[in-house]
């Protein structure tokens, strides 16, 4: 787990080698322990080290093949890397390196692009070829880590955040209209290659990038799950689709504790990240680190889950950590957490997860967390009501239940000048859902949830919160293979049971009655659902100050409006409208962006 960037020149010129200094010293925070730069005439790499696998020197980066005349730079983890050794090794590779790097880079060769299927694992990475000049860039099938791009004429940058590309100067940072009705109508969603900056894009996930050295490009999409029935698993019963199920989330969790550091688990205290728990006891993990976080309530709401995790804990005797939060904590917590996001993150978890992988980052280096799930297994309210919907009018009936606004509430909320000239939201949606591969209106809303919003919004709200404090999250739940069989699952036996059933049925015995039957609950930070006090003063101010009237984002009758009873709106999901308006000014102004 690392911070990768990159420069590559097309017109002639060297590689601004102060730039790439300046982006790799920004993703400090991703890796703490170590730093390399490399140059070869007009591509440069630079690299931040989180050593979690060959501890040694020898696994540094940027990593230079001198018998296969490449050098990578690579941000993850390959969990079968140690088989995947061996196959090169009869192959007649020789390795120098007890490192998963060293494996992607014989891979490329030995495979050439299709080297990404031989994967399991989470990755961003590029290949330079030294004789060729060719530049691969490639991203993991569910886009757990993220790859960044800066495009302009003459040249390309990558890194692993915006603020790194930022950092290395000349990037268009206005703000990009697409993108920005994405993040107002898609629950913060942006789908890639879009940003809300129009100079920053991304490398969409399951992606590779080939590109030559005059600057022209290829690149294709060489994973997509199918969500429709399987006719070799058409005579299954629920208990064979609840053994296949529990056998490969197994499979998933086990691949997920490689590492030559100790790996810990972010412990909700809810189904998910309980199981994933209750399979590693079951595999014989002693002394299991596992830490869980709360907040005072607010509002009535309850702040922690404490009873959960520490039942959880109890049972299957880990080394429990409980990291309470007061609520004095949480201005400087909600600041420092935007500061941290590369993109505007809407959820209230952000704080949460920011202010745990601070304290777990003391303990421990890796860590497995629950995340996806829910995406995976339908396990959110908005899934059953599209049950009895016909396939034909699926899309509507998402956004009724997911959308924040309609197209009508853009236009009453947004400055017309910052609305593009028709609805690119719902023509996204429309195309996603009009797609072949999803039988069902439930299939086709898991798929993009799956595929985009799962992307956007928790995977890359929990690599950025851990990130920030060099702390590795895996996430087996969204093991391929898993999402892969998850995919073909009916949905009436994922629906079951409030959400996820046909896991949680296989789950019995496993895990504590308690933890699942106790209804669904979410990580939750009161005093942001219901704005009030000190964090209410900062949305304020925000959305008032003279930098955000200049900006002139928002009609200001709407933000008068909201700002005069702050928890009133609230979008179909429950969240408070007024933050989401409130957050994208404070990261904007933070930033300095826009």
């Amino acid at each position: 787990m690392c911070g990768v960037a990159g420069e590559i020149r097309f017109d002639g010129r060297a590689p601004d080698e102060a730039a790439i200094a300046r982006m790799t010293a920004c993703l400090v925070h991703r890796g703490p322990d170590g730093e390399g730069l490399w140059r070869r005439g007009p591509v440069a790499f630079g690299h931040r080290r989180l050593a979690i696998i060959d501890l040694s020197p020898g696994g540094a980066q940027p990593m230079v093949d001198a018998e296969t005349g490449a050098t990578i730079v690579f941000n993850g983890c390959i969990y079968n890397y140690r088989a995947l050794r061996d196959e090169l090794v009869a192959a007649g590779h020789r390795f120098v390196s007890t490192s998963d790097t060293e494996v992607v880079l014989k891979a490329w060769h030995e495979w050439g692009e299709d080297f990404v299927h031989h994967f399991r694992g989470m990755f961003a990475l590029a290949i330079a070829e030294h004789d060729s000049g060719r530049v691969i860039l490639a991203r993991d099938r569910l886009g757990i880590k993220p790859l960044y791009l800066d495009e302009r004429p003459g040249l390309l940058r990558f890194a692993s955040t915006p603020q790194a590309l930022i950092d290395g100067g000349g990037v268009d940072t206005g703000l990009d209209r697409v993108g920005l009705a994405h993040y107002l109508s898609f629950h913060a969603v942006v789908p890639a290659p879009r940003t809300v900056l129009t100079g920053i894009r991304k490398l969409p996930p399951a992606t590779v990038r080939v590109i030559e050295r005059d600057g022209t490009s290829r690149e294709h999409v060489y994973w997509s799950p199918d969500f429709s029935r399987d006719p070799a698993r058409s005579g299954w019963s629920e208990r064979d689709w609840q053994e296949a199920l529990l056998e490969a989330l197994r499979a998933a969790v086990q691949r997920r504790m490689v590492a030559d550091v100790p790996v810990g688990v972010l412990l909700s205290g809810g189904f998910d990240s309980s199981l994933v728990v209750a399979l590693l006891a079951e595999a014989g993990q002693h002394d299991l680190a596992t830490f869980s976080i709360g907040f005072e309530d607010a509002g009535g709401e309850s702040g922690d889950e404490f009873a959960y995790s520490d039942l959880v804990a109890r049972t299957f005797g880990t080394e429990h950590t409980r990291i309470p939060v007061p609520s004095d904590r949480l201005p400087g917590a909600v600041d420092a957490a935007i500061g941290a996001m590369g993109e505007p993150m809407v959820s209230h978890d952000c704080v949460a997860f920011f202010l745990l992988a601070e304290q777990v980052s003391k303990s421990v280096k890796v860590v497995q967390s629950g995340q996806g799930a829910d995406e995976v297994l339908g396990g959110y309210e908005w899934y059953p009501p599209l049950s009895d919907v016909d396939r034909d009018d699926a899309v509507d009936a998402y956004a009724a239940v997911f959308a924040d606004r309609t197209w009508a509430g853009m236009r009453a909320l947004l400055n017309p000048e910052w609305l593009p000239p028709d609805d690119p939201p719902g023509r996204f949606l429309a195309d996603r859902f009009a797609a072949d591969g999803a039988e069902t209106a439930v299939d086709a809303a898991l798929r993009i949830d799956t595929t985009v919003m799962l992307v956007e919004d928790p995977v890359k709200r929990v690599d950025t919160m851990t990130m920030a404090w060099g702390l590795e999250a895996r996430v087996p739940f969204l093991d391929h293979d898993f999402v892969e069989l998850a995919a073909t699952v009916p949905p009436d036996l994922k629906l079951a049971d409030g959400g996820k059933g046909v896991l949680k049925r296989a789950s019995r015995g496993l895990v504590p009655d308690a933890v699942l039957d106790r209804v669904k609950g979410h990580f939750p930070v009161p005093a942001i659902r219901q704005l009030d006090g000190p964090l209410l003063a900062r949305v304020r101010d925000a959305l008032t100050d003279p930098v955000a009237r200049r900006r002139g984002l928002f009609r200001p009758e709407t933000v008068e409006r909201m700002l005069a009873d702050p928890n009133a709106e609230r979008t179909p999901l429950g969240s408070n409208a007024l933050w989401q308006l409130g957050l994208l000014e404070l990261w904007l102004q933070r930033h300095g962006v826009g």
